[in-house]
Order: structure tokens, then sequence, then C-alpha cells
């Protein structure tokens, strides 16, 4: 496992209950970097992602996520990796009787946030960073999808966490609002995270194209890039 390496996968089996949905599933994520994970539905993309922030145990092979590992990881331990893991939702999942303030706030209590001043000071930093540094009063339906799914992205980003994973993020939203998440994205990227998205929408790889896994027959494979066609005629012999 490199030094950089910060979601390390050996054999790992994914099950839904009793259901095997992936087998063998083995892959390196390191610090920094975005990787789309692509596949029909029901393909075991969720169920992987689930895997990775501890909603379904995992009963074979190795997993360890921002240095701790996930076998016989014991509930005690869940909210310690899932402070180092933003988790951004296709619906959003917001509490809809308080506004965005109480929303993150709500987050910050529950992740063990005790002094009200840093409290304040970190809602507004990422309220700022995502570009809603003024709304924090407005309640979610008061808000359009692009600013809801940046409330999440916020959330996400409360607990300054080393890995992102991000659930069909542009699944509700229109081409142009998608862009503009997209790009808030690639500036987590840049901003040292390491990154899984799920998606359906292949535009998006050859819009912002990066490292593709893709979940197909019950395993997850390596996509290999697409390259450029030959211009034949222009080709030197």
């Amino acid at each position: 496992m490199a030094l950089d390496t910060i979601i390390h996968l050996k054999d790992v089996s994914v099950y839904q209950k009793e259901n095997l949905v992936l087998t063998n599933v083995s892959f390196d994520i390191g610090k920094g970097e975005f990787v789309y994970l692509i596949g029909k539905t029901g393909s075991g993309k969720s169920s992987l992602m689930k895997v990775l922030y501890a909603d379904l145990p995992m009963r074979d092979g190795e997993a360890i996520i921002a240095e701790r590992s996930l076998q016989n990881i014991r509930p005690k331990h869940i909210p310690e990796l899932r402070r180092n893991i933003g988790i951004i939702f296709q619906d959003f999942q917001l509490l809809h009787d308080r506004n965005v303030h109480d929303n993150l706030m709500f987050v910050m209590k529950a992740t063990g946030w005790k002094d009200k001043n840093e409290m304040e000071n970190r809602l507004q930093d990422v309220l700022n960073w995502v570009g809603l540094g003024t709304k924090g009063f407005k309640m979610p339906h008061q808000l359009a999808g692009g600013e809801q799914q940046r409330v999440v992205i916020a959330r996400a980003l409360i607990n300054d966490p080393e890995i992102i994973l991000a659930d069909e993020p542009t699944g509700n939203l229109d081409p142009e609002t998608s862009r503009d998440i997209m790009n808030l994205i690639f500036k987590l990227r840049d901003s040292g995270r390491a990154i899984i998205m799920a998606t359906h929408d292949y535009s998006l790889l050859d819009d912002f194209p990066a490292r593709v896994l893709k979940c197909e027959a019950g395993k997850v494979m390596e996509m290999v890039k697409r390259q450029p066609p030959v211009d034949v005629e222009n080709e030197e012999e």
C-alpha cells in the first residue's frame, strides 16, 4: 500500500443482507484522487459506498479507510471513521423543518462539536466555500436544487474529511447546474481530498475526465481511458 493511499480494498465481498453483490473487489485510491464509479442500476455502486462508510458490514477481504481497518470494526468506532468521510447524496437528505444553518449545526452536534464559537466559525466557513454565505437563514424548500446540493456539500465538509463519497450528486439537477456542482467537487479534489463519485451520467466522464471504476457482473473493473480517434488523413507516414 502506497504512502499516500487513503482507501485500500483487497478481495472485498459486498453483500446486501444475504445476497452477494460484488466479489473480490480490489483497488487503491490516493489522497487528492478523483474516481468515478459507474455501472447499471443494481450493479452494486451504492452498496460498495455503504461498505466504505460502514453502513454495510464487511465480511470478507481487507479494507483500510483513512488508516482505519473495517475488519471487525466495533460500533463505537464507526462515528470516528465517519468523521473522516463526507457523504453527498443525490436526494439531499436535508432536514426540512429547519433552516440551512440549523441543518449544519445538527450535524456538528451529532459529531461531537462543543464550542459554540468554533461551530459558528466553521459553519460560516463552509457556507462561504460553497457560495452560500448569506443563505444560512433559508429553509431547504426556499432553495433551488443546485443550492440544496451546495448545502449538502457544505454538510459533507463540516468535519474537514479526507474522503468524499458522492452518490449521484448531479442526478436531480439540470445540465448547467450539474456543471456548477462538478466544478465545486473538483475543487474539493484540488484541496487534497480523495473523492469517489457514483454516476449514471457518462457525459461527465468526457467533460470532467478522471479515473473510472465500473461495477459489472459482480466485479469492479478499472476502465481503460478512451483514446481520441486518429485522423488517418493527417497522420504522418
